[in-house]
């Protein structure tokens, strides 16, 4: 079993150490200070809380889960023993190449080093690193102890053994990592998440409909259906001759914006960014905050008990 380090307590980091914990691997979390580690806690705390009231395991369960988690602002002390390192840090580069820097005089040749990056295509990641061939990205997705699926991605140096590492120490943890054959930016789900976004902008800016409607019109109907088939399973099952056919005709007038649209910049010159601040394309007071999140949550939590009991049953 690979030895598992975490550099960034965040919201991601945290959780990703949840995740590596609640899958019984001990697991050190690296934070910049003592109170991003009480933040960190403080979450890990009410992440725990809920996933036990909600019958994912018992109270004496999350009481073992948290004590596999060991938190340290000492970077030494974290990377010490390590064999899998996953940096969860800001997605600033220079920030990142420096971390690798680090890391690279404090560890030997055989320690993998993989970056959750959102976005930064691996090869420009490692470009000033010695061993590039030990580098790839394991892109989890938020939040990360309820979401299965993880990006792997490989960038030109990364060799196959660093793949088959990742690929097994995220199997262990009970996740479903998918491999990009090539490195491209946003990777496969952002790409997809924001070519749908893309469009809901268009619809809002030019004045189709309201918000609402085109939130609904996603939650109420395609929404219902991704999350047991995909977009190229979902034009089988519908036809391919249909689905071609609505494409060439479509496809043209889709929107090819190559910038944030108006409303969205607006929102963002007035700096109402949304659920963190109280108001975006919504209003968020602490109750609909609350809300909202806690419905989010749940429903996580149900498809998560759904992908438990299909491993139990199938193997997979």
């Amino acid at each position: 079993m690979e030895k598992i380090s975490i550099l960034g307590c965040g919201t991601m980091g945290h959780s990703i150490a949840l995740s590596a914990a609640w899958a019984g691997q001990m697991v050190k979390v690296y934070g910049i200070n003592d109170k991003n580690l009480e933040n960190a806690l403080k979450g890990l705390r009410n992440k725990l809380k809920v996933m036990s009231e909600n019958g994912l395991f018992d109270e004496k369960e999350a009481e073992e889960i948290k004590g596999r988690i060991q938190f340290s602002t000492s970077l030494a002390e974290v990377v010490e023993g390590a064999t899998f390192i996953i940096e969860v840090i800001p997605e600033v580069l220079e920030l990142k190449k420096e971390m690798y820097k680090k890391l690279e005089e404090m560890v030997n040749d055989e320690v993998i080093i993989a970056s959750n990056t959102s976005g930064f295509k691996p090869s420009m990641l490692a470009e000033e690193m010695k061993h590039p061939n030990r580098f790839v990205v394991t892109h989890f997705w938020n939040p990360g102890h309820l979401i299965p699926l993880v990006e792997v991605v490989k960038g030109e140096h990364t060799d196959d053994a660093t793949v088959e590492r990742a690929m097994d120490v995220l199997f262990g943890m009970n996740k479903k990592p998918i491999l990009l054959n090539k490195e491209l930016p946003g990777f496969i789900g952002n790409r997809l998440q924001y070519a749908l976004f893309r469009e809901a902008q268009d619809l809002l800016d030019s004045g189709v409909a309201t918000k609402e409607d085109i939130d609904a019109a996603v939650t109420y109907s395609i929404g219902r259906r991704l999350p047991v088939t995909g977009p190229l399973m979902t034009a089988d099952m519908g036809g391919l001759d249909v689905f071609s056919a609505i494409s060439n005709y479509l496809f043209e007038d889709l929107s090819k914006a190559q910038r944030s649209g108006e409303v969205l910049t607006k929102l963002v010159e007035e700096k109402k960014f949304g659920d963190k601040n109280g108001e975006g394309f919504y209003k968020w007071d602490p109750e609909v905050s609350e809300k909202i999140n806690a419905e989010r949550e749940q429903t996580l939590i149900h498809f998560l008990k759904n992908d438990m009991k299909a491993i139990k049953e199938n193997g997979k």
